[in-house]
């Protein structure tokens, strides 16, 4: 897939974006609650997404904020990663962003053989962590994982169903 032009990815470590109710109001006209959550726990302090191996990243497309999403230490399964807080504004979807923005993320550093998780409650989503490689089996608080693999861009799903028990 050819890199959607204009595309920048921002990590995020002091503020949300000052334009981030438009990914809040669109989120919400979807019926989803995730990012009233994800700026709440921002306010509160409670999720900053900064500890090891943690980042959030903002996605713009000419300048327009257009998605978002980070990952976390897995909050059940605590040698894990997340990915939590991941959407893009329907306008950018269809385009590659959202595998582009996973991609961003995925592709920074974090041990070899992490286990990667995933929570999702829509088909849509679902066939998206699908297509980009996680393995659907919803256990444990998630619905989707992978294994980090660290050489080159592939990412692996390995039989890890032992170690998610």
């Amino acid at each position: 897939m050819q890199a959607l032009r204009g595309l920048e990815f921002e990590q995020l470590t002091e503020h949300l974006p000052p334009d981030f109710d438009v990914l809040r109001r669109d989120a919400a006209a979807e019926g989803k609650r995730f990012l009233e959550r994800l700026c709440a726990e921002w306010q509160s302090g409670e999720q900053r997404f900064s500890g090891t191996h943690e980042a959030l990243l903002a996605a713009r497309v000419n300048g327009e904020l257009a998605g978002i999403g980070g990952m976390t230490i897995d909050p059940v399964i605590s040698s894990a990663m997340r990915m939590r807080r991941f959407f893009v504004r329907p306008a950018y979807r269809r385009l590659g962003l959202g595998r582009q923005l996973a991609a961003a993320i995925l592709n920074r550093p974090v041990p070899s053989g992490t286990i990667i998780t995933v929570n999702t409650d829509s088909a849509e989503a679902a066939a998206f962590w699908d297509a980009i490689g996680f393995r659907h089996e919803p256990r444990n608080g998630f619905t989707h994982y992978l294994r980090y693999r660290s050489s080159g861009d592939v990412r692996s799903t390995d039989d890890v169903v032992g170690l998610l028990r």
